[in-house]
């Protein structure tokens, strides 16, 4: 297969058949560059982390599941360098090409994986999603997206960043195959009941660029008319760029320490952005992490009331759709910050969270995501098969 979009690893290509007869046989995967591959070196999106590193001789749990499913590994793919980025861009090993929005970064840091499903090389990916690298780059690039609850899933042999926020994910182009995809990464089946209640996120709907959330509204009207009751809240009372600073405290504190060894003993080579991110995580002072937890606590609280069971919460995935490739940070950095105040929910509370496709804003994709109780994964990808449903029928 020729890679005409850059979303691969340079090198030579991986190719892993699935077990077969599996409920996934059929189906191709890749795996982003985080995800260990028995014989297979983890480049980690930077060329100095796999020095002195062995060989993985076992596969990732993530890509043990998928293979003994029946889907076959065709790759692994671009990675922001150590997943230390929202965007996509990799001065490395280059931004892959999202073909929904030509010119247009594709997000990270799962920016290969969401790429190579967008532009049909492949049928699924696994990505990571700390602080919304599955999140952003599924609404960049118009697929669904899932970040699971907090700690369901192992994730053995997947490099970490931040083990209070990271989980695995996956993206898919249409809603029946992200369902068999996530019927075997969640090992349940996908439930027929919907929830009863949907909780519309008017914060979040606001802070949005007023073009993104006028597109979204008839998705929202949909997803309402399914689940018949509809109620707006406020999603975070202090403000959303108030759980926005806490996880940009905890997080990058997390990473500092995730990396510091390396750090100390080889010196990487990084990204300008890369290192500062590092930088300040080391700066941040224990009385601000301390703040930041009893964010992290409120935070729970405040989505565990809103979020009762068969109760749903829906808001913008991002902001605004994807920006333009090769800016300077200068007008990057306010970007991403904007980015954090809607995803920081994630890696604060750990609840599920899906991106949904389906709206377009000056030909861009951009998502609407929903939000469950914990552990309620599953019953996110049954609405989001119902809502697919619906938009076909309506048309």
């Amino acid at each position: 297969m020729t890679d005409d979009i850059g979303a691969f690893v340079p090198g030579p290509r991986v190719r892993i058949e699935g077990r077969a007869g599996g409920p996934l046989a059929g189906l191709t995967f890749v795996a982003k560059d985080l995800f260990d591959v028995a014989g297979v070196p983890t480049g980690g999106g930077n060329h100095d982390w796999p020095t002195g590193r062995p060989v993985p001789t076992r596969h990732a749990w993530a890509v043990q599941t998928l293979l003994d499913a029946g889907a076959t590994l065709i790759g692994k793919t671009i990675t922001d360098e150590v997943s230390l980025g929202i965007l996509g861009e990799n001065a490395f090993d280059g931004t892959p090409l999202n073909v929904r929005a030509p010119g247009r970064v594709p997000g990270g840091s799962s920016s290969g994986s969401a790429a190579a499903v967008a532009a049909g090389l492949c049928d699924t990916a696994l990505g990571t999603d700390t602080g919304g690298s599955v999140r952003v780059p599924a609404s960049f690039c118009g697929l669904y997206g899932i970040r699971p609850t907090h700690g369901r899933l192992d994730v053995t042999g997947m490099l970490p960043q931040a083990p209070t926020s990271d989980t695995t994910g996956w993206f898919a182009r249409d809603a029946a195959t992200f369902a068999r995809v996530s019927q075997v990464m969640l090992g349940e089946a996908i439930p027929t009941a919907l929830p009863t209640r949907l909780i519309v996120a008017v914060d979040a709907f606001g802070f949005a660029d007023a073009d993104v959330a006028a597109a979204l509204k008839p998705m929202v009207a949909r997803l309402g008319g399914l689940l018949g009751d509809v109620r707006e809240e406020v999603m975070v009372p202090p403000g959303l760029s108030v759980w926005a600073r806490a996880q940009r405290t905890l997080q990058p504190h997390e990473a500092y320490t995730t990396f510091k060894d390396w750090l100390d003993e080889r010196n990487p080579r990084f990204a300008f952005s890369v290192a500062k991110n590092l930088v300040m995580g080391a700066l941040i002072p224990e009385s601000e992490r301390s703040w930041a937890n009893l964010m992290r606590q409120e935070a729970r609280g405040r989505m565990a009331y809103l979020l009762p069971v068969r109760t749903i919460l829906c808001l913008p995935t991002t902001p605004f759709p994807a920006p333009l490739r090769g800016q300077k940070l200068s007008v990057l950095d306010p970007l991403r910050d904007r980015i954090t105040c809607l995803c920081a929910q994630g890696g604060l509370a750990g609840h599920p969270q899906v991106s949904l496709p389906g709206t377009m804003v000056d030909g861009l994709p951009v998502g609407l995501s929903i939000i469950g109780p914990r552990g309620s994964d599953a019953t996110l990808v049954a609405v989001a098969q119902a809502l697919e449903k619906a938009e076909k029928t309506a048309t």
